[in-house]
């Protein structure tokens, strides 16, 4: 049987941790009530065509694409970099780190499954300058994926003019039509005019689905095969996990479950939620979910117009390293937040820790063991320490981080989305409140149109010196 991601949700009832912050058995049949025809609505809304999300894993045009594009350029891709920003480069990332390994961009041509991956979702001048300098003697063997429904996304517009110009004076039009793929919206758009003036290799952002939603489309997909990823295993973990979360028995459901605890602590005071992977290889996955969470779960208004300013506080943190960084806040801290560990059983390096020196013997304990058990101890740690001052925690295991397991996670997270917005009667997938920072941005970048807005900035942004220390 293939693997499969578990959720563990025992430490977060008042068995475990008392019932002023534990979850009681009365409150989780009141959140179950609640939940139970919820799953059936989202259900329901999927088949409807309303989240078209839910269907990316079954998306065998998708997928073959993908598969073609990346083979297609498989000989002449050395460097494959992505121009994108937030849902268009997040997922990007989050598969790479996952699922190739640490230093995979540092391998030989010969033993790297594929290419090096560059992700650029900023506009720092010395980041990506640094970069250009690196780069601009391979040119001819790297492929720039430009990631933008519209084209018009300032970031993501400005450094595809940079690379546009660059691969233009040393290459020609036929070097920037070689070494550029854009994945846009199918029909419309800035970008797609580029595409069609330019013959430009192409492939679709799927139409209804957010960018924080799009990793199982080409949009993260693409990345992960001129990578050496197993994208077929992705989505087949997806499709697994599609079957568990939709299944209407809230026990059986993971997604609801996960929903509906996080649902009921924000309703008491735990409004920060708190990821934690114990492997570095799922830390980016916490940056995932934070846009994920914050974009489709802050909202101003519910479904019923009414202003509500809603929404739990997504916060990373890295075990162990935020051992020593955070935890001191968690234990003593305000009592305001819910934790999920992220935990794996079987990581593929076994790494022996070495003998103590006659001098040290003290540190005899660590000689002889693994460097996955003492991973997993300080998890088990820090969470027995968090329990113990009645802070609430989840966990989501791993047998192994793989493609399918990958793939399972990406999915339950998105569904338990979805049915967490529900519960608030919110709708999570817009994101109205990132309109007027881009609108702001075109207004003092001098776009023609904006120049009303560009006023109406100035006095929030003059410096008045009599502040200035």
């Amino acid at each position: 049987m293939p693997q499969q991601i578990k959720l563990y949700y025992k430490n977060v009832t008042a068995d475990i941790i008392g019932p002023e912050h534990g979850i009681t058995q009365e409150q989780l049949n009141q959140i179950t009530e609640k939940t139970d025809p919820l799953i059936k609505k989202i259900n329901e809304q999927r088949k409807q065509g309303k989240t078209p999300y839910r269907d990316l894993p079954y998306n065998e045009s998708i997928a073959k694409a993908v598969k073609n594009t990346a083979a297609k350029i498989k000989n002449r891709c050395e460097n494959f970099v992505v121009l994108g920003i937030g849902g268009s480069a997040l997922g990007n990332i989050a598969l790479q780190t996952a699922l190739n390994p640490y230093m995979h961009n540092l391998l030989d041509n010969n033993k790297r499954k594929g290419a090096r991956l560059f992700v650029f979702d900023n506009v720092d001048p010395a980041q990506f300058g640094s970069f250009l300098e690196w780069v601009s003697d391979k040119l001819n063997k790297t492929i720039f994926n430009v990631i933008s429904k519209s084209g018009e996304t300032a970031e993501t517009a400005s450094q595809f003019l940079i690379i546009r110009k660059l691969l233009l004076d040393r290459l020609g039009p036929d070097g920037f039509k070689n070494q550029v793929i854009a994945t846009t919206d199918a029909t419309g758009g800035t970008l797609r005019k580029i595409v069609d003036e330019a013959q430009l290799e192409s492939l679709e952002v799927p139409q209804g689905v957010g960018g924080r939603f799009s990793v199982l489309s080409a949009v993260g997909l693409l990345s992960a095969a001129a990578c050496g990823i197993d994208i077929d295993q992705i989505l087949a973990g997806a499709r697994d996990m599609d079957k568990r979360v939709s299944d209407t028995d809230f026990y059986k459901n993971p997604a609801a479950i996960n929903a509906a605890i996080n649902y009921h602590y924000y309703n008491h005071g735990k409004r920060n939620s708190v990821m934690m992977p114990y492997c570095y290889a799922l830390k980016d996955f916490a940056d995932w979910y934070r846009q994920l969470w914050a974009e489709s779960l802050g909202k101003a208004q519910d479904l019923a117009g009414k202003t509500v300013h809603i929404g739990p506080t997504p916060i990373k943190a890295l075990g162990t390293t935020d051992q020593h960084s955070q935890v001191q806040l968690y234990r003593e801290g305000p009592n305001d937040k819910i934790f999920t560990f992220l935990q794996v059983q079987n990581f593929p390096a076994k790494l022996t820790i070495g003998p103590a020196p006659e001098s040290d013997p003290q540190l005899g304990y660590l000689a002889g063991a693994d460097m996955e058990k003492l991973l997993n101890s300080e998890k088990i740690a820090t969470e027995y320490a968090l329990l113990c001052d009645k802070r609430p925690c989840l966990t989501i295991t791993f047998d192994s981080v793989n493609p399918y397991t990958v793939g399972q996670f990406i999915y339950l997270y998105e569904v338990t989305t979805s049915i967490t917005g529900a519960l608030f009667n919110i709708n999570p997938y817009d994101q109205p409140a990132v309109e007027l920072g881009k609108k702001a941005t075109f207004a003092l970048m001098g776009r023609e149109g904006y120049e009303e807005m560009a006023g109406e900035i100035q006095p929030c942004t003059k410096i008045d010196d009599s502040f200035l220390v």
